[in-house]
């Protein structure tokens, strides 16, 4: 059985960027998680029901209109999640939105939490770590479109892979 994701990737400079900085403060899960913003954490879904999973995310993309992000400075979840992120300054209702659509139907899932759209840049590392990378990427910022989000499903050996882009609107 599976185990997918639906998520918005960040564009280039900036995933590399952030990625390659997730790498260098010890987060060895980095390199098989490309940059993004999740909408649906990772599920596992029947094979028989991947069809009826991409039928669905076409339908929530098609309803959805494009906007604009912009990431800007860094927040973190800790004590509750030892979690460091860079901040979803413009574009956290779009994000809410295109997240409920999504999480419907054959994606409907119960989250552990509420929704926070976020670019993780540090998990599961020490204190001290974690401080770090929340001080060293306050001052990050950048602006794209997202004009599309991916279906990503995971495999043991590359990771975390794109399969399925879906255009909005």
């Amino acid at each position: 059985m599976p185990t997918i994701g639906v998520a918005i990737a960040i564009p280039e400079p900036w995933a590399s960027e952030l990625q390659d900085y997730r790498t260098s403060v010890g987060d060895t899960t980095a390199t098989q998680i490309p940059t993004h913003i999740t909408l649906i954490p990772p599920a596992e879904v029947e094979d028989a029901e991947l069809d009826t999973v991409t039928e669905h995310l076409a339908h929530a993309a098609s309803a959805v209109e494009p906007f604009d992000i912009h990431l800007r400075g860094t927040g973190t979840f800790r004590p509750v999640s030892p979690v460091v992120f860079v901040t979803v300054a413009e574009g956290i209702s779009h994000c809410e939105v295109l997240a409920d659509a999504v999480r419907k139907g054959p994606l409907a899932v119960d989250l552990d939490f509420p929704y926070h759209p976020h670019v993780t840049i540090a998990h599961h590392l020490d204190d001290p770590v974690l401080d770090r990378a929340f001080d060293e990427l306050a001052t990050f910022e950048c602006r794209f479109g997202v004009d599309a989000f991916s279906l990503y499903v995971h495999d043991e050996q590359a990771g975390w892979r794109p399969t399925d882009r879906y255009e909005l609107g």
